[in-house]
């Protein structure tokens, strides 16, 4: 009996640091992204997404102020990291939720987001992972932004 509880003690311990490191790698991917953006590095973002990625936004329009989403070409996005000097893009995350099933990944992040040092917004990201030749990629990331109720 002995025997059968270490065993069963074994594989729940195995099992659970393989999920742990599964959702380090997670947490590891998204956290590249960020890293990229405050380094203003564009070979490291673009290497941080799929080739066929989605970026988008939820907003509001100006005129109507109905919610619309807009999307954002990775290129472009890299582009905009580009012309920024590093150290002044910093988006201050928080891993709220992560779900992992097989090869995909569900991160719900919710964010401060500072430019030159001063706070600019707030909202959540919301990712979907994609786990491509043992790496994870973001193929989706769809996002708020608010400048009030950020705590």
């Amino acid at each position: 009996m002995r025997y059968f509880l270490l065993l069963l003690t074994a594989g729940f311990l195995s099992v659970n640091a393989m999920a742990q490191s599964t959702e380090d790698s997670v947490k590891a991917a998204v956290n590249k992204l960020f890293t990229a953006m405050k380094e203003s590095d564009v070979a490291m973002l673009k290497n941080s997404f799929t080739s066929n990625a989605v970026l988008q936004t939820i907003g509001r329009s100006k005129e109507t102020r109905d919610v619309v989403v807009t999307s954002e070409d990775v290129n472009a996005f890299g582009e905009s990291i580009q012309k920024i000097a590093k150290g002044e893009a910093d988006e201050q995350i928080v891993f709220e939720t992560i779900k992992i099933d097989g090869d995909l990944a569900s991160v719900w992040t919710p964010y401060k987001f500072y430019y030159k040092g001063k706070f600019s917004h707030c909202g959540v990201n919301s990712f979907q992972l994609v786990r491509l030749n043992g790496e994870w990629k973001i193929q989706y990331i769809i996002d708020t932004r608010r400048r009030q109720g950020c705590q």
